[in-house]
């Protein structure tokens, strides 16, 4: 059996369908099962059993000599949440007894980091183990997924193989149910639809012209190759970044999504919200040559390439991967 958390989520469903699509059908799915438009990332889905995450300690109490793998991906994502108890909750505490669970249980782990730990990016996007504690992540989010690198990264007992995956800017199906935190990629499609025009913040840094703030967009199925070839490949533990080492501009990626849409590029610009302007991030872009140097050898989408996948043959046609 294979254990996926946040599995009604955006990332942790396209995982799962790529799993089935391997012939892994004994997936036990641990999720909050209560918020029907996420639940739909499930429907056609091959899952043993759907356990809801509050009671997933005491199931995996009953049938941990039975799991072979933990993908937990399942987290508290919001960036514009500022309530730490609930990421010291379900981001820290629940992190930590997975952990424990998988040191008892002799189960390998992966688990999702996130690239929002680099904060402004002072040190650089190395995956470099050695600059994790003096990181300074943007919001209690970021902060929340560094303090879970900090604290693995010291413990003495360790599952046999684990590791964590910095994932920068993320986009592709399944992502509907997000909202606000949703992809740019996501809000340009719909934006776009609606008023045949999209708007950009504006450039507040003498060193970008408007629309050149630069991001490194990792399509999602690139990203869960990368879990696969992590749970085939069970050695060299340790936290790696998840992007395609490439930035790109937002100008690429809106004027790629018109495209994708067969219309014509109409871009607005308006200014960066004053309460956000200070920790807005001008420029990310993984290293990826850690996950390379373990042999992952797989090339990732372009972003024209990716957008073009997602816009038509999910976004266009409201279809789930």
């Amino acid at each position: 059996m294979i254990i996926v958390t946040g599995a009604a989520g955006f990332i942790g469903s396209c995982l799962i369908s790529r799993l089935n699509a391997d012939k892994f059908n004994h997936i036990i799915a641990v999720d909050d099962f209560s918020h029907p438009e996420k639940n739909r990332n499930l429907e056609n889905k091959k899952i043993r059993e759907q356990v809801d995450r509050k009671e997933f300690f005491k199931w995996l109490d009953e049938h941990g000599s039975e799991v072979e793998f933990i993908f937990h991906i399942g987290a508290r994502t919001d960036t514009t949440e500022f309530n730490y108890a609930i990421f010291d909750e379900l981001n820290i505490l629940y992190s930590k007894k997975i952990w424990e669970k998988c040191i008892q249980y002799q189960i390998p782990l992966v688990y999702a980091s996130s690239a929002a730990t680099y904060g402004l990016g002072e040190l650089g996007y190395d995956d470099n183990e050695a600059i994790i504690p003096h990181l300074k992540p943007l919001n209690p989010y970021g902060e929340s997924k560094n303090e879970f690198d900090k604290w693995a990264i010291i413990q003495e007992q360790k599952p046999f193989f684990w590791a964590g995956l910095k994932f920068f800017n993320v986009y592709g199906p399944n992502e509907y149910h997000k909202g606000r935190m949703a992809s740019v990629i996501f809000h340009a499609f719909n934006q776009i639809n609606a008023t045949a025009r999209m708007k950009l913040f504006r450039s507040h840094n003498p060193d970008y012209r408007d629309g050149e703030q630069m991001r490194d967009f990792i399509y999602v199925k690139d990203l869960i190759e990368v879990c696969l070839f992590l749970m085939h490949h069970r050695k060299n533990s340790g936290i790696y970044n998840l992007g395609t080492g490439q930035a790109r501009t937002f100008l690429d990626l809106v004027k790629n999504t018109f495209r994708s849409m067969g219309k014509p590029e109409q871009i607005d610009f308006i200014d960066t919200p004053a309460d956000i302007r200070d920790k807005y991030q001008y420029f990310t872009e993984a290293n990826m040559s850690k996950l390379r140097s373990i042999g992952y050898d797989k090339p990732f989408h372009s972003l024209e390439d990716g957008i073009g996948d997602y816009v038509q043959n999910y976004l266009t046609r409201k279809q789930y991967y």
